[in-house]
């Protein structure tokens, strides 16, 4: 038994898995053994099951050659050449040609095959992720099917040709991977934006204090720590920039482009929740997070003691 593949690059990674798929069929009355070579422009794995003994119960060894083979070769596939699919799929069906449209992408299709996985340790455990066991289970089928009508397997034709329906799979993936990135896009240049809008203003306040008291509830006060009331601040240019649905985000941060301060003070005990990110990422210089202080005693209660503001 033999089959054929053409990349020079990662034929020993196959070679290496193909061995070890073998190791558990090894017994004293057969031996099975694979052997590589490399071709001008192709390389060949041979598979060979001898008997030692007569009493070797042939027909089950080639069968379960097969099944070791098969398994391997589904493991390859989808631990070397997803990703190079992948690629293919945003390049050639999605027409993405700039290199950082693409690996911005194929960043998300990583973040949704790990998230796959239901736990933080999504990297390490990404193998056991039900979606890409089923794509390796489906891989499999094919292979044992096609090895078990012919003793030769070219790699590269059932890449291009049999794989149909686990390239759809991976499509969707790619589809949702892009659906991120241009959400991301639109995100990012709606920040810078709104970076350009604050840039060109003149501060009209010396300051403002943000106090997040948890969750989604934050306060606004001035300089003079009194209540600043969204209500009463023109909100049509806000409105016209922000240009989608209010939340409770997008008056925060309108609230804080109409006042126009010229220092942002943050207080907060979670200084990593995504509005907070954004406005700092907005307001860039002018913000400052504080850690603990007296205002972060009256409003967030008792905490834990560190340098007073942090830039």
């Amino acid at each position: 038994m033999a089959f054929s593949y053409g990349d020079d690059a990662e034929d020993q990674s196959l070679f290496l898995q193909v061995q070890q798929g073998l190791q558990l069929l090894h017994r004293s009355k057969a031996l099975v053994k694979a052997e590589f070579a490399r071709y001008p422009g192709y390389g060949i794995i041979r598979v060979e099951a001898e008997m030692l003994e007569r009493d070797v119960d042939m027909p089950w060894l080639l069968v379960s050659v097969k099944e070791a083979l098969a398994e391997a070769i589904a493991g390859f596939i989808v631990a070397d050449k997803e990703p190079g699919i992948l690629r293919h799929l945003i390049i050639k069906e999605f027409h993405y040609d700039k290199t950082a449209d693409v690996e911005a992408i194929e960043g998300y299709c990583q973040q949704s095959l790990q998230l796959e996985c239901g736990g933080d340790d999504g990297l390490l455990t990404l193998n056991s992720s039900p979606s890409k066991q089923r794509r390796k289970g489906m891989l499999k089928e094919l292979l044992s099917h096609m090895l078990g009508e012919h003793p030769v397997l070219n790699l590269d034709g059932f890449l291009a040709f049999r794989i149909q329906e686990y390239k759809e799979e991976l499509r969707e993936i790619v589809e949702y991977a892009i659906d991120e990135f241009m959400m991301d896009r639109q995100y990012q240049e709606f920040i810078s934006l709104l970076q350009y809008f604050v840039y060109i203003q003149e501060a009209k306040i010396p300051a403002v204090h943000l106090i997040h008291k948890g969750g989604h509830e934050f306060v606004i006060l001035n300089d003079k720590m009194e209540p600043i009331d969204a209500s009463d601040l023109d909100t049509t240019l806000r409105m016209e920039v922000l240009e989608k649905d209010i939340n409770f985000e997008d008056m925060i941060v309108s609230t804080l482009i109409s006042v126009s301060p010229a220092n942002i003070y943050i207080h907060t005990r979670d200084a990593d929740l995504t509005i907070i990110k954004t406005i700092r990422q907005i307001f860039e210089d002018r913000t400052s997070v504080c850690a603990y202080c007296r205002t972060c005693d009256l409003y967030l209660g008792e905490g834990k003691k560190h340098d007073q503001l942090s830039p």
